[in-house]
């Protein structure tokens, strides 16, 4: 209702009012919910670290067909198996002027490791990075690591000036919902700059002039406003207040379909939904259970397995726009093998028997943390969840929030959770991202996404080899062999592959990645 409430407001209000004269390069697009924070390194989520990528620029990049390419390193190679040579792009400044060297590259590496930040697992593997000259760096990993170069393209580079000038050397803790300067101002080399920021509202960027690579974009002005009624939203782009829209609900798609001067942009993505439970605790923060923690026996976790069907959520929320799966990455991550995504059927009654079994006859409450502003249809699946899993006797009380508030309560350092939502997109397109961020066991570099706390050690000595294995076919087989046990132990629920789907004005080029990265660096409108 909160939400709704917002929407009606900024429809009465100024929010949805866009600026008179606005011009064919004006691109005015719209989202659900807004970016938490200006400073990428805050946290690992998909829609932070694309807006961010708007000003910080790695040293490797993704073009439009999700191959690394040179940015801000001109080129690289290995003097020996665990170091990586790179060589920086001469001629670079950040926005207010100061040149980019292997300082700047140094210190980076530094503030992605410092308290606050959110992307440690970047440089999880490795050991030192260290200055050659102005213009060339070396990364000298623990092991032989064949992935480093995809590892690191969502990583952007500070200035070590700028962030010293203003006191922001470490990024805000954003679990603690603190804040500093780089929380709501913006410098980088990258190909726009941030002229207002209205968290909630709007947030307006406008091309570097002073950008080192030629823009293939036309742009003079970009606005992101956030209306989060999904009707609301919807209307914007029918009415031609917005020219894009970020995230269509499921139910509008036939619509806007049928609506002439708009269209669907609709691919595949990356990104699995899935839920996972407190297996650590000795007893749950959010249940009636006291003194101990049925998540900790899988037959309460594979009972939940059984009871939750995924091709229902597909065909009655999703509308058909989701892959149902059972692995914690789908088709097009590296790794992938459709013979290893095999999901049980639903079985209530042996469900039932488990939870019988595990000493829960009568099932048990607890509370499922869920965002209500994040993935596509993310409450009305966790809706769904609890009645599904009300039919064996597990009574669940539904929280959900705005992303904000939502990843603040669920990811590290807190934790605070039992039972909960999320979403992950593998940021290097291979499976062992996924497999180390979310199921390793946690210890300040590894598992820093593995909210739930599971540990193996089987798996962690699986997921060790895979990173080192130079073999295709031998890292293929960890790779399998590693997902088998994570399933066997029901560590988490996996639901689906969501399906990307934005909304665009005819003549609007937005180029769709499977990372559901916008990249407005490639956004060009039409003459008007």
């Amino acid at each position: 209702m909160r939400r709704i409430a917002l929407a009606a407001a900024l429809l009465c209000g100024t929010a949805l009012t866009i600026p008179g004269g606005a011009h064919a390069q004006t691109f005015r697009w719209a989202n659900d919910g807004d970016v938490n924070s200006m400073d990428p390194y805050t946290r690992q989520e998909t829609f932070l670290l694309a807006f961010g990528s708007n000003f910080y620029e790695p040293l490797v990049r993704r073009n439009i067909q999700m191959q690394p390419e040179p940015a801000l390193a001109v080129s690289w190679e290995q003097p020996s198996p665990t170091v990586w040579r790179f060589h920086l792009r001469q001629g670079v400044k950040f926005s207010d002027g100061t040149p980019f060297t292997a300082d700047d590259v140094v210190f980076s590496a530094q503030r992605a490791r410092a308290p606050g930040s959110n992307i440690q697992s970047v440089l999880a593997s490795v050991k030192e990075i260290r200055k050659i000259d102005d213009f060339t760096v070396e990364f000298e990993t623990a092991v032989p690591n064949p992935i480093l170069i995809q590892e690191i393209t969502n990583w952007g580079m500070f200035s070590k000036a700028w962030s010293e000038k203003n006191d922001a050397t470490r990024p805000a803790d954003l679990t603690a919902r603190g804040e500093n300067f780089a929380t709501r101002n913006a410098m980088g080399t990258g190909p726009f700059l941030l002229q207002s920021r209205e968290p909630d509202r709007r947030t307006v960027l406008v091309p570097n002039p002073g950008w080192w690579d030629k823009p293939t974009h036309n742009l003079q002005r970009v606005e992101l406003n956030i209306i989060a009624n999904d009707a609301t939203r919807v209307a914007a782009l029918l009415s031609n207040e917005v020219d894009f829209v970020y995230t269509v609900p499921p139910q509008d798609v036939e619509r806007i379909n049928r609506t002439p001067g708009v269209r669907i942009i609709q691919g595949p993505e990356l990104r699995t939904i899935y839920f996972g439970m407190d297996q650590m605790r000795p007893q749950l923060l959010k249940s009636d259970v006291q003194g101990k923690n049925p998540f900790q026996d899988v037959r309460v976790r594979r009972a939940m397995l059984l009871a939750i069907d995924v091709n229902a959520i597909q065909r009655t929320v999703m509308r058909g726009q989701s892959r149902p799966s059972n692995l914690l990455y789908g088709p097009g991550v590296n790794g992938f093998v459709e013979a290893d995504d095999v999901r049980p059927a639903v079985n209530i009654n042996a469900a039932k028997q488990l939870l019988t079994e595990a000493g829960y006859p009568n099932g048990f409450g607890v509370t499922l943390d869920c965002p209500n502003d994040r993935y596509v249809n993310d409450e009305a699946i966790c809706t769904a969840t609890v009645a599904m899993l009300a039919r064996i006797g597990i009574r669940v009380t539904l929280n959900a929030q705005t992303r904000a508030r939502f990843f603040a309560e669920v990811n590290g350092p807190r934790y605070n959770t039992s039972f909960y939502m999320l979403g992950w997109t593998p940021s290097t397109s291979d499976a062992h991202n996924a497999l180390f961020s979310l199921a390793a066991t946690r210890d300040g570099s590894r598992g820093v996404f593995n909210n739930g706390g599971y540990s193996n050690r089987t798996f962690d000595s699986l997921v060790d080899q895979i990173a080192v294995e130079t073999d295709t076919a031998k890292r293929q087989a960890l790779i399998s062999q590693a997902s088998k046990v994570l399933q066997e132990d029901v560590g988490y629920i996996p639901l689906h592959q969501q399906q990307i789907v934005w909304a665009a004005r005819q003549g609007v080029e937005v180029p769709q990645t499977a990372d559901n990265y916008i990249q407005l660096r490639h956004v060009r409108m039409p003459a008007r």
